[in-house]
């Protein structure tokens, strides 16, 4: 028979459903995991088996069909939850305890979910690489010198070895998308809008959004699903600018059956080009040729596709991720001083911007964004590398030149921050391993609110390429 954690996280549930392990047992399994591998790993800053019994007990006064019911999750340490930490990554905040609960904590707790602590995440969220200057770097499980990238690192180091069935993320520029692809696993990126609790649409230039980290695609949309708490089978929107109101409904049906054939697009060049000489690694390339090919097999229409209009992207993305940084909660020089070389330069760069400089940037983006739905309309997905290098090794980014710094972050992932610009989904799909056996893989890109055809597209390769079937050496 299988050990718990070689389940699926939809398996885990229906194990649970049918009283074969109980929400206790199963954490139990996980902490224990936790407590054996994660020296080695640095998925998690805390773990709170303290509050075990009490979180269980109020799973088990749950309907027993709520969606997440009895399975373990991680809160990105950028999450409030009261009584726990709340570290944000950083000095600055290392003693911080929270007091009230994040929207998204509370959804992920009425779907039944058991939080077992808190994963890992670089300064405040505002890098591709979790590797903090005074603490333990989250390592890829894939090859322990190798960063899991971030800024969703710990959750998914958690879930690539086995310390959970899946984790929630957030994403701004790829933060949930870059990690799930440097660590071999699925991450979705939905739509803007799409998930109530943490939509994008309050924040700067409706960047960031959250979404989930799994090994299958199924699991992926079980997660979506409960984080996008559908009420009497309606999504409960709480802003005006919102996803499409042509909702597919629960999205894991789409994921298990894999079905249609579509329009597909490839692009491997990126709206950085105009800005950095990039190049994309002969792996990278190879994930797509892995991908296109058995989309080809499968009978999917595909065809090349160039990026046009981008020249602006890159000076107003450099902009908005500057302005970002100016709302970190450090105003004395003390208080700065507490914060990395990089983020306390982005900070001090960020409030340094005339707001008719923002005001411009914004006004641009939008622009950006209407030219490329129109260039991505006439096809149901975009297929880019989801990375341009293999996993990066601990302690490749500079820690001293914000521009270098800035720009190997660039390197590493071009094809990712603009699907956040423009809100459109996309998910990262583990169609490759080098010869070293790092994993890589593809992104796919859908139109505005097409989650459901990302999904069957990723069922479709997951089914080909059995991609779930591989384990990390640490993971067994």
């Amino acid at each position: 028979m299988a050990e718990l954690h070689e389940l699926t996280a939809l398996e885990q549930w229906q194990a649970l459903q049918r009283d074969e392990v109980s929400p206790t047992e199963l954490a139990r399994h996980y902490l224990d995991r936790i407590e054996r591998l994660d020296d080695a790993i640095g998925a998690f800053t805390s773990v709170a088996a303290g509050s075990l019994a009490e979180r269980v007990e109020a799973v088990e006064a749950l309907p027993r069909t709520a969606p997440l019911w009895g399975l373990p999750i991680g809160d990105k340490d950028l999450v409030s939850r009261a009584g726990q930490p709340v570290r944000f990554g950083s000095r600055l905040t290392a003693d911080l305890v929270a007091t009230t609960d994040d929207e998204l904590v509370g959804v992920l707790d009425r779907a039944g979910a058991v939080s077992l602590g808190k994963t890992a995440t670089p300064e405040f969220g505002l890098y591709g690489y979790t590797e903090p200057l005074d603490g333990t770097p989250t390592r890829n499980p894939w090859a322990l010198d190798r960063g899991a990238a971030g800024s969703s690192g710990g959750a998914a180091a958690a879930v690539a070895a086995r310390l959970l069935p899946f984790a929630p993320g957030s994403d701004g520029g790829g933060s949930v998308r870059i990690p799930a692809a440097a660590c071999g696993l699925v991450g979705l990126k939905p739509t803007r809008g799409l998930v109530p609790a943490g939509s994008g649409v309050d924040r700067l230039a409706g960047l960031v959004v959250p979404g989930p980290i799994a090994r299958t695609v199924a699991d992926a949309a079980l997660l979506l699903d409960a984080m996008i708490e559908r009420v009497h089978g309606r999504i409960d929107h709480h802003f005006t600018l919102r996803a499409p109101d042509a909702d597919d409904g629960p999205l894991l049906g789409h994921a298990v059956r894999g079905e249609g054939r579509f329009q597909l697009a490839v692009l491997t060049g990126s709206p950085w080009d105009s800005a950095f000489e990039l190049a994309v690694d002969p792996e990278a390339l190879a994930a797509v040729d892995v991908a296109t090919r058995a989309f080809a097999a499968m009978g999917h229409g595909l065809e090349e596709l160039t990026l046009r209009d981008a020249e602006r992207y890159p000076a107003d993305f450099t902009t908005i991720w500057q302005a970002s940084a100016a709302g970190v909660p450090a105003t004395s020089e003390a208080e700065l001083t507490l914060l990395e070389p990089i983020t306390r330069s982005l900070v001090e760069r960020g409030r340094a911007l005339p707001a008719t400089r923002l005001m411009e940037t914004l006004a641009s983006l939008h622009r950006f964004e209407r030219s490329v739905l129109a260039q991505f309309a006439p096809f149901d997905a975009i297929i880019t590398p989801a990375l341009a290098q293999t996993p990066r090794p601990i302690g490749w980014y500079d820690q001293d030149s914000p521009e270098l710094n800035f720009e190997q972050q660039v390197r590493y992932a071009p094809h990712t921050s603009f699907v956040n610009a423009t809100g459109l989904p996309a998910i990262t799909l583990p169609v490759h391993e080098t010869s070293e056996g790092l994993p890589m893989g593809v992104q796919l890109i859908g139109r505005p609110g097409g989650e459901a055809t990302l999904l069957a597209l990723g069922a479709q390769l997951e089914r080909r390429l059995r991609w779930q079937d591989r384990i990390p050496p640490i993971a067994h």
